[in-house]
């Protein structure tokens, strides 16, 4: 364990142990069986056998001492600023792993429904070329449009966003917007399914109604989103 520490080595142990923390404040766990990951950039976790949290912690940067006391592994995991000790007492171990991990992988998180729509107000040339939004989340009978505008030929547009494919349901719900504009806006409305892809039964539908599909990728949209996170979209209405 020690050549581990030194090496900077992933170290999982899995046994039977009772924590002690001093620092800002003071803690005892008392004895059970728990999973305790020491990762290479010096963080520790203790994990009970339920939940996602640790139940003990220490952030990166750690220095640690690793003994025997008594028959029991001891390991203390030693944070400088603020001076923080989490201490680690085992007396008995199931499994021991030391690991050199290699992980360069690239995390991406895409873009929510509420991102897209975002992205669409920030950069409404990814729905076509001379739309402009005028409002969004708009209050209609049916419930609230995502988007709202009018392209280049001055038509009033109404906009569906979805996250992932675009299902019948979809379609349904804009043909319901559009039914209760219609009575109240004296221009031709168009009306757009804004999503990754659609379904085929999707299509059909959404053509049999005079509706139109635009397909936005959610990974364009995170990366419109952070050319332009400085921006507020009220700046875009105007």
């Amino acid at each position: 364990l020690k050549i581990a520490f030194n090496e900077r080595k992933t170290i999982i142990i899995v046994g039977n142990c009772w924590v002690e923390y001093h620092g800002r404040a003071s803690s005892k766990l008392q004895p059970g069986e728990r999973i305790v990951i020491i990762k290479e950039d010096g963080s520790v976790l203790v994990h009970r056998s339920r939940g996602y949290e640790p139940v003990n912690w220490q952030p990166s940067g750690c220095a640690f001492q690793v003994y025997r006391d008594r028959g029991s592994l001891v390991i203390k995991a030693i944070k400088r600023r603020p001076h923080e000790i989490v201490t680690m007492f085992f007396d008995r171990i199931y499994l021991l792993s030391v690991l050199k991990l290699i992980d360069e992988g690239e995390f991406s998180l895409y873009a929510s429904e509420e991102d897209m729509q975002k992205a669409i107000l920030l950069e409404p040339s990814i729905i076509e070329d001379g739309f402009k939004p005028i409002d969004y989340e708009k209050k209609v009978e049916p419930g609230f449009i995502d988007v709202y505008g009018v392209d280049k030929n001055g038509r009033m547009v109404v906009i569906e966003i979805k996250r992932r494919t675009a299902g019948k349901d979809a379609v349904l719900q804009l043909a319901k917007y559009i039914e209760a504009l219609k009575p109240i806006v004296s221009r031709e409305i168009r009306g757009i399914l804004a999503a990754p892809q659609i379904s085929r039964e999707a299509r059909k539908l959404l053509t049999s109604l005079g509706l139109d599909f635009k397909r936005v990728d959610p990974k364009k949209c995170s990366e419109i989103l952070r050319r332009t996170e400085d921006k507020k979209i009220i700046d875009f209405l105007k």
